[in-house]
């Protein structure tokens, strides 16, 4: 059986909420162009861009959903998931130049937001595809939802 979208939203807010929350964690004192910003700001300022990206998630997988419904097979092939980062990053890099990401007062660097972004994204695509698939054995086949 094919993901749902209620199951595709399921998913996508698990994982990052699991996945992202995690990877952010780890990334953030790392990453560059964040100059003499306190680690707490940064902190604050990752988390949310990866809210921003839960909440804009679940408007694209509207979208999504609505384009599967002209494929014969009323999915994406997996690598298009990968790729949708590319939309997705530039719609949220648009409303962080834009001042309209509530919590945030400036947008943060351009190496700071692709590379945070790209790695959450590759990082929760991966566990999407290979290890979520063996504690939730039966995910597939519910339609993608967890609960």
């Amino acid at each position: 059986m094919l993901p749902t979208l209620s199951g595709r939203i399921q998913t996508r807010l698990f994982l990052l909420a699991t996945v992202g929350l995690v990877v952010t964690a780890l990334i953030v004192p790392v990453l560059p162009g964040a100059g003499s910003a306190a680690l707490g700001d940064r902190y604050r300022t990752g988390l949310v861009v990866l809210a921003s990206v839960a909440v804009l998630g679940v408007c694209w997988e509207l979208l999504y959903h609505f384009l599967m419904q002209f494929r014969w097979e009323k999915d994406w092939p997996t690598l298009f998931g990968l790729l949708t980062l590319v939309p997705e990053g530039l719609l949220l890099w648009g409303l962080l130049e834009l001042d309209v990401v509530p919590g945030i007062t400036a947008g943060p660097p351009a190496a700071t937001f692709w590379i945070h972004f790209a790695v959450v994204w590759l990082a929760v695509w991966l566990v999407a595809n290979g290890p979520m698939r063996v504690p939730f054995v039966r995910w597939r086949f519910r339609g993608g939802r967890l609960v």
